[in-house]
């Protein structure tokens, strides 16, 4: 089922969310299953639990290909929950982000370039991957959701921050 996704404002997108405690419920396989609906229906990279108006520490990203972001490789379909990040040195890239929670804006965002992000599926497997570049931004993004952070709140310059119809193409076409 297709669900609405909360806008910047809401305070429910400000609160932390709550691990996941029980693997393979008909409830999460729902949730999950809406997260991913709602996902690809706005042709969103990603999309977290808060996001939705539900306060639980899962993700899902990934994509063949997205219009939004058409210089981007694929990123495999993932479900991600309760998500431990770890970065892989120190080298950080900026970027242009957008949000479903935050539309029609992007702003530029200063990530960890190499990481690990490990968790459970739905069913209670373990998942590790170690990914780089947008992959990595992508997972990092989502995560931040589960802590109540919006991207804005990462932006180290506002004059790097506006509606994507104002921005000039070039820039934030520099890392999508």
């Amino acid at each position: 089922m297709i669900r609405n996704v909360l806008k910047m404002g809401d305070p429910r997108l400000l609160e932390t969310s709550s691990p996941i405690a029980q693997f393979g419920t008909s409830e999460l396989d729902a949730l999950v299953r809406d997260l991913l609906d709602t996902m690809l229906h706005l042709n969103g990279a990603g999309l977290a639990a808060p996001q939705i108006g539900v306060g639980l520490r899962v993700v899902v990203f990934g994509f063949k290909f997205n219009s939004r972001y058409p210089d981007a490789g694929e990123i495999p379909e993932t479900v991600l929950i309760n998500p431990v990040l770890t970065p892989m040195g120190l080298e950080q890239d900026s970027g242009w982000e957008g949000c479903l929670s935050v539309p029609g804006l992007r702003g530029e965002v200063s990530r960890w370039r190499r990481l690990r992000y490990e968790g459970y599926d739905a069913n209670g497997n373990g998942i590790c991957r170690d990914v780089t570049d947008f992959h990595a931004r992508v997972v990092q993004h989502e995560c931040d959701h589960l802590d109540g952070i919006l991207y804005p709140t990462r932006i180290r310059d506002l004059q790097r921050f506006g509606f994507v119809d104002e921005l000039t193409p070039t820039r934030v076409a520099e890392s999508e």
